[in-house]
């Protein structure tokens, strides 16, 4: 699995409809772990970001496919980050060599 980091914004249209953010979490969590995702946490921010998720991802197709669902609501836009465990980078630094 594949670990992301996600940072969205709430667009015109989401931020009319914040009221409904939770229910929209939750649709959205639950369609992408059918798609056999892991939702590792999604936390509400104050700052630049208006929600930062972070979830295992089976691959990049799946992540993409997952971001535009996301997208296709009109809700939020997103930026993805790959995050990388201690393990995996001490291995692509030793590759690297």
């Amino acid at each position: 699995m594949l670990t992301y980091v996600v940072l969205y914004n709430f667009t015109d249209q989401g931020a009319k409809n914040v009221k409904g953010t939770v229910e929209h979490v939750r649709a959205a969590r639950t369609e992408n772990e059918r798609r056999g995702f892991k939702t590792l946490g999604v936390y509400w921010t104050q700052g630049p970001y208006d929600l930062i998720s972070v979830v295992e991802a089976p691959d990049e197709q799946a992540m993409l496919a997952g971001l535009l669902n996301i997208a296709a609501a009109g809700n939020v836009r997103s930026t993805s980050l790959r995050a990388f465990t201690e393990s995996e980078i001490e291995t692509i630094l030793k590759t690297g060599q």
